[in-house]
């Protein structure tokens, strides 16, 4: 077995930085790591040298002598796979170690059934395919990344909800003996909560909940810096505290869950169901001719102020926010991000929020909370896929 000295655990730390942050100061570096000066100079030089860290140029002044700054190689051939599955649609992509995107995404509709592993061989060829395709050896990607949904233990690499092989092997090794690659995989809204802190509107926050809007309505908590997980793994289900208004059966089983009534995919059965009823909208050009209304349709005519689809968003928008009442009395977080495929949406989603806060939460409490919109949005679980390549890698 390697042995992993001090000197390898800062060297991937220094590499993980300049991932997150592309371009850094020796000063800024031993900042971020809480490391001196002399050691931080030592490491970046040896990266020099190995050809993974490059000079960037002069940082801008800040008063003084202006600093050199250092990125990682743009000619360094390495590369991450970034898996974003959801209940119906699975999304690839492959980034650069500059964190750009090297290979056109891909998209294929995959249907996840409780139980039914018949998806995962679709899966499987579906991202066999894009690699093959991308016409990147093995050995320059790194690790492939996966967000799912479910109830995922990311430490054993199991997904007890969707996607568990047959033999007892656990999902991360089945895949790993797969795709003869490291692969890591955790939950969707986990994440997303750990792209927006490292990429979005999190950056520099050590407390911050990420309130992730799909086709469920899932929870990714930061503390003090990092992913709070819970005692076995499993915390975060925001979307089955019993706040519906109706007495709904969930997918877990239970009645009264908030995803019953929040999330898109009630939404745009709402819509549909409303259309159908006489209900004038934007949206019926879509709906009727397609006789489907795809979620970007749905979101989009809500932001352009279409009445029916603002209608349904606000009303599951202020089920959202008293929801959030409950998440502000018991954590008291600095800051909560709307994240997820639902952020598209925009700024319609504060103002019931905000009424659902003002009903529901003690105001001095409330007024230590900021809520902003994600600006990741959708391509905040692709970012979260590959932060986790990032943040299980040696980077030998």
């Amino acid at each position: 077995m390697a042995i992993v000295t001090k000197h390898d655990l800062l060297r991937k730390e220094l590499i993980k930085q300049f991932f997150y942050n592309k371009y850094l100061t020796l000063n800024e570096l031993s900042k971020l790591t809480h490391k001196s000066l002399p050691l931080i100079t030592t490491i970046v030089n040896n990266l020099v040298e190995e050809g993974y860290v490059q000079e960037h140029g002069l940082a801008p002044s800040t008063g003084g002598r202006r600093a050199l700054s250092y990125l990682l190689n743009h000619q360094l051939q390495r590369y991450v796979v970034a898996v974003a599955v959801d209940q119906l649609i699975t999304q690839v992509v492959i980034y650069d170690m500059m964190n750009n995107i090297k290979i056109t995404p891909e998209t294929k509709e995959i249907t996840l059934l409780r139980d039914d592993n018949s998806s995962l061989a679709t899966f499987i060829d579906f991202i066999k395919g894009y690699i093959s395709r991308s016409g990147i050896p093995h050995n320059q990607i790194l690790g492939i990344g996966v967000g799912m949904p479910g109830f995922v233990n990311a430490t054993e690499g199991i997904n007890h909800t969707f996607f568990k092989p047959d033999g007892g092997i656990s999902l991360k090794k089945y895949l790993s003996d797969v795709f003869g690659l490291p692969v890591s995989i955790d939950n969707d809204s986990s994440l997303i909560a750990l792209a927006e802190l490292k990429f979005g509107v999190g950056k520099n926050h050590k407390d911050v909940l990420v309130v992730n809007i799909g086709w469920g309505i899932g929870l990714g908590m930061v503390v003090n810096g990092s992913l709070f997980r819970g005692h076995t793994g499993y915390a975060g289900e925001f979307s089955h505290i019993p706040l519906s208004e109706t007495n709904k059966i969930c997918s877990c089983g239970k009645r009264g869950c908030l995803e019953v009534d929040t999330s898109l995919l009630v939404m745009i059965a709402r819509a549909k169901a409303e259309m159908d009823g006489g209900a004038s909208s934007s949206m019926e050009k879509i709906y009727k001719g397609t006789a489907d209304l795809p979620v970007d349709s749905f979101l989009h005519a809500a932001r352009t102020g279409d009445p029916l689809a603002v209608s349904i968003l606000s009303d599951a928008a202020f089920l959202i926010g008293k929801g959030i009442s409950t998440l502000i009395h018991i954590m008291n977080p600095g800051l909560i991000v709307l994240s997820g495929s639902g952020a598209i949406a925009g700024k319609i989603l504060m103002a019931p929020i905000q009424q659902a806060i003002n009903e529901f939460c003690i105001p001095w409490l409330a007024e230590q909370t900021e809520i902003e919109v994600s600006r990741l949005a959708s391509d905040a679980k692709l970012l979260g896929a590959a932060t986790l390549v990032i943040e299980h890698c040696d980077f030998n």
